[in-house]
C-alpha cells in the first residue's frame, strides 16, 4: 500500500492525531535545520508531503459530507 492509501482507511480523528504529531515534526525540523543540526535533510520534504496528503484528504471529506 502507498502511503495515500494508508491514509485513505484512517478515521477523521486519527488524521487530525497524525497532523498534529506531523505538524510538530515539521517544527522540530526546521529547528535543527536552524542550528545545523538537520540530519536527514530530505525527512523535511517528506513531512510536508505527508502534511499535504492529509490537508488534500480532509478537505476531500469534507467536501463529500457536503
Amino acid at each position: 500500500m502507498t502511503k495515500a492509501t494508508d491514509l485513505r482507511v484512517k478515521s477523521d480523528d486519527q488524521l487530525g492525531e497524525e497532523l498534529g504529531n506531523l505538524k510538530r515534526e515539521a517544527f522540530n525540523l526546521r529547528f535543527q535545520a536552524a542550528t545545523s543540526q538537520l540530519e536527514k535533510p530530505s525527512r523535511v520534504r517528506e513531512v510536508r508531503r505527508d502534511i499535504a496528503r492529509i490537508k488534500t484528504l480532509q478537505a476531500q471529506r469534507a467536501a463529500e459530507a457536503k
